[in-house]
C-alpha cells in the first residue's frame, strides 16, 4: 500500500528490513528498486557468533541439551543475559496416553490440543476450544502425559535450573492484561530479568544492553514446511531473533539446536547468512515459477458440509476454463492444509500466471460470475491475490 500510494504521488517510499522478503529482493535485481546496504551494526557492534548443537548426538531435557544448558550458565555466570527463543505458547503441544499412544485432538479442528499447565486445561490454538485436561485415558485408562515443549514448560524447567534467576516469559498468555507486556520489557531492558523465554513477540523491535546469548529451541519445524515460503519465513525468523544479541559492547552468541545438523539450509545460512539463504531460494523459485516469477492468487471456501466446499470450488474451476482467458493455470481444489477448522471445512484453488493482467482479468470475471451462483450462497468464500500464506 506504501508503494502503491507513493506511485501516486510520486514520492519516494524507503523500505527497511534487515531480512527482506524475497519478492523486494528480486526487484532490487531487477532494478525496480534502489538497494541501498547498512553493512555495520549500530554502535559498530560485532556480529553474534553463530552455532549449531546436533540433537542426535545430545539429548534434550526438558528442551535443554547439555551444551545450552552450559552455555546459559557461563552467560549468567559473566554477568550476561539469555534469551530462549520458542515459537510455541503452552506447556507442551501434545497430551499423550503411554497406553494406547491415543493423542488428545480438537473435536472442532484437525488439530490437536495445547495443554496448558497453569489452567490445567487443554486448548485449541486455532479455535480457541478449552477443556479440563484428563490424567488418564478414556479409552484405556493408561495415564496421560504432556509430550514436547511449549514456552510453560521451558520457563518451569530454566526456573528449576536456575533457581537464583529471575526468568521471565513473553508470549500472547502472559501479555493479555494491560501493562503486562510494558513490564516484562523494562525488566529485561534493566538487566532485572536475566533469563527471557519468548515466542516471536520478543524476536524483533527490542533493545536488551545486556544480552549476549539467544538459544532457538526448535528450529527444525520450518525446515519442512507445506509452505513454498518455509525456507525464507525460518531464516527471517532466526535472522531476526540472532540480532537481539550482543548489541552493545560484548560480542554475542546465538545456539540453534536441531536434529539435522547436515540439511543444506544451515550451510547456505551460516556460510551467507540472509542473502545467502534468498539467493538459494531464489533460484529455487525461479525453476519452479513461484513467486516472484510468477504471480498467483487463492479462492478460497469454506462450509459446514465438505461437499459444499468442494462443490463451489469445482464451479470456480469449470468456469475458471471456459472463461476463454488464457495464460492462467488452475490448480485444485485442495484441501487446505489443516482442513476442518472451527467445525468448518476449507477448501482452496490456486491459480497461478506469468502474465499478472490476465490473472486479473481472470479473477475480476469469476467475482461477477459467481455472486449469484446457488453454490456460492452455501459457503463463506475469498479472493486473496499474492497471499502471504497458503493456508
Amino acid at each position: 500500500l506504501a508503494v502503491a500510494r507513493g506511485k501516486k504521488l510520486d514520492i519516494r517510499v524507503i523500505l527497511g528490513s534487515a531480512t527482506p522478503s524475497l519478492e523486494t529482493l528480486q526487484r532490487c535485481r531487477d532494478n525496480a528498486y534502489q538497494s541501498v546496504e547498512l553493512p555495520m551494526r549500530a554502535g559498530n557492534a560485532a556480529s553474534p557468533l553463530l552455532r549449531l548443537v546436533d540433537l542426535t548426538r545430545h539429548d534434550a531435557h526438558d528442551g535443554l541439551s547439555a551444551p545450552v544448558a552450559t552455555a546459559i550458565e557461563k552467560n549468567i555466570a559473566s554477568g550476561g543475559q539469555v534469551l530462549v527463543f520458542l515459537n510455541r505458547r503452552g506447556f507442551a503441544p501434545t497430551l499423550i496416553c503411554t497406553g494406547c499412544g491415543k493423542v488428545a485432538e480438537c473435536t472442532r479442528c484437525d488439530s490437536r490440543m495445547t495443554v496448558h499447565a497453569a489452567g490445567n486445561c487443554l486448548r485449541c490454538h486455532h479455535c480457541g476450544a478449552e477443556r479440563p485436561m484428563a490424567s488418564q485415558c478414556a479409552d484405556c485408562g493408561s495415564n496421560c502425559r504432556p509430550l514436547g515443549q511449549g514456552t510453560e514448560r521451558l520457563e518451569d524447567a530454566l526456573q528449576a535450573r536456575f533457581p537464583s534467576e529471575v526468568v521471565t516469559r513473553v508470549d500472547s498468555d502472559t501479555t493479555r492484561l494491560k501493562g503486562e507486556i510494558s513490564k516484562a520489557l523494562a525488566m529485561a531492558t534493566s538487566g532485572e530479568t536475566r533469563i527471557l523465554v519468548g515466542t516471536q513477540m520478543l524476536s524483533k523491535g527490542h533493545h536488551f544492553p545486556n544480552l549476549t546469548l539467544v538459544v532457538v529451541i526448535n528450529a527444525d519445524q520450518g525446515l519442512f514446511s507445506t509452505d513454498f515460503r518455509g525456507a525464507e519465513k525460518l531464516a527471517q525468523s532466526l535472522v531476526q531473533v540472532a540480532g537481539r544479541a550482543g548489541r552493545e559492547k560484548r560480542q554475542g552468541e546465538v545456539i540453534i539446536q536441531t536434529a539435522f545438523p547436515l540439511h543444506p539450509f544451515w550451510t547456505e545460512l551460516f556460510s551467507g547468512g540472509y542473502h545467502g539463504v534468498a539467493d538459494s531460494v531464489l533460484i529455487e523459485r525461479e525453476k519452479t515459477l513461484w513467486p516472484p516469477f510468477s504471480r498467483i492468487a487463492l479462492i478460497r471456501s469454506s462450509a459446514t458440509k465438505r461437499n459444499d466446499t468442494y462443490a463451489f470450488l469445482r464451479l470456480t474451476r469449470r468456469r475458471a476454463e471456459n472463461s476463454g482467458i488464457e495464460g492462467v493455470r488452475v490448480l485444485g481444489p485442495v484441501s487446505a492444509p489443516m482442513e476442518r477448522k472451527a467445525g468448518r471445512y476449507r477448501a482452496q484453488l490456486l491459480f497461478q500466471s506469468r502474465d499478472r493482467a490476465a490473472l486479473h482479468r481472470l479473477l475480476a470475471y469469476l467475482r461477477t460470475s459467481l455472486e449469484g451462483s446457488t453454490e456460492a450462497r452455501r459457503v463463506r468464500w475469498s479472493v486473496d491475490v499474492d497471499p502471504i500464506e497458503l493456508f
